[in-house]
């Protein structure tokens, strides 16, 4: 964001201090957040895609509206609930996926700007990328979100299914974020990646998912080691069960296998989770502002688990559960 480049951060008593000193050591890129400060966002680019931009407090420049953010994934779930916060929040969102009928009915909801196309394809992002610029200014923050694959474990999982989930959860995601940063290193931007729990644990029968949302944090680290001091943050955010679409049909799957409603599989399947429930799309969209404004401006390479606790339980609790067999995440 434009806000968190040097010169917005340095007053003019402050860089005539620092014009007299001896010292040359540079203000820091992320400095303390003042308390009582207002939050804002602006420009974002949302994936499932889409994008997402926000605006910090620090001047005009940067008031809401101000900037450009870019999603990809914005279709639904996840994607559609981070848009719709952003936007309520005062940012200008281009959102991005490859189903232009939600992406439509996103756009009519909140006012976003929705483009068609697929998050792992340059050409399709770098459209993305200009169009936050040509109408917004620039890009400020980048939500990757874009994932999901059908289960499968190694002997069961052809070439085609392996590298579409290698695609569609990572390859997706390294290229968004490769497309964007030449903007996000010029107005000092941030970047959050939507991994899940499974990027952390391993479920049954689903290498492919597992193996991309795992290397989706390392992706994450990666990148915040690289950019971070050139003035770009990267977080990451690990759900476990969240109630989209996506994990509606799952649900209804494992319903099928225990003879309950989706509702009651939704149950079975966090029943030995501390919160005891799942999650919602908004909540997770919290956790993308968060990671999006100078609230978080401590965090580098960060990957906040949000699962409602499920991965602090022990596996022989899990063992002797009532959901037999039905994975907390």
């Amino acid at each position: 964001m434009g806000a968190w480049s040097c010169s917005a951060r340095t007053s003019a008593s402050a860089a005539a201090r620092s014009c007299s000193s001896v010292s040359t050591a540079p203000p820091p890129l992320f400095p303390p957040r003042t308390l009582g400060s207002r939050r804002s966002v602006s420009n974002c680019l949302v994936e499932p895609v889409c994008r997402v931009s926000v605006p910090t407090e620090r001047g005009d420049a940067h008031a809401p509206g101000g900037e450009g953010r870019a999603h990809h994934g914005g279709g639904t779930g996840i994607g559609a609930a981070t848009a719709a916060l952003f936007r309520r929040e005062g940012a200008e969102v281009v959102i991005t996926g490859r189903r232009p009928a939600p992406l439509e009915a996103v756009a009519a909801a909140t006012g976003a700007v929705a483009l068609a196309g697929d998050a792992g394809s340059a050409a399709d992002v770098a459209a993305a990328v200009a169009v936050a610029s040509e109408r917004f200014g620039g890009l400020d923050v980048v939500v990757a979100n874009a994932g999901g694959s059908p289960p499968s474990p190694v002997l069961e999982t052809d070439d085609a299914a392996w590298q579409a989930a290698l695609h569609g959860n990572l390859t997706t995601a390294f290229v968004t974020c490769r497309e964007s940063l030449p903007s996000l290193l010029e107005r000092q931007g941030a970047i959050v990646i939507v991994s899940s729990l499974a990027g952390h644990f391993a479920g049954p029968g689903v290498v492919g998912y597992t193996t991309a949302k795992h290397a989706l944090v390392g992706l994450t680290k990666s990148m915040a080691r690289d950019y971070g001091p050139r003035g770009v943050r990267v977080n990451a955010v690990s759900p476990a069960w969240v109630r989209t679409p996506m994990a509606d049909r799952a649900m209804e799957a494992v319903g099928n296998l225990h003879g309950v409603d989706r509702d009651g599989a939704y149950a079975l399947a966090t029943s030995q989770v501390p919160l005891r429930r799942h999650g919602e799309p908004e909540e997770v969209a919290t956790i993308c502002l968060f990671l999006a404004t100078p609230d978080s401006a401590l965090l580098m390479g960060a990957v906040l688990i949000a699962d409602g606790g499920a991965h602090i339980v022990d596996l022989p609790t899990l063992a002797l559960d009532g959901a037999r067999g039905v994975q907390a995440y």
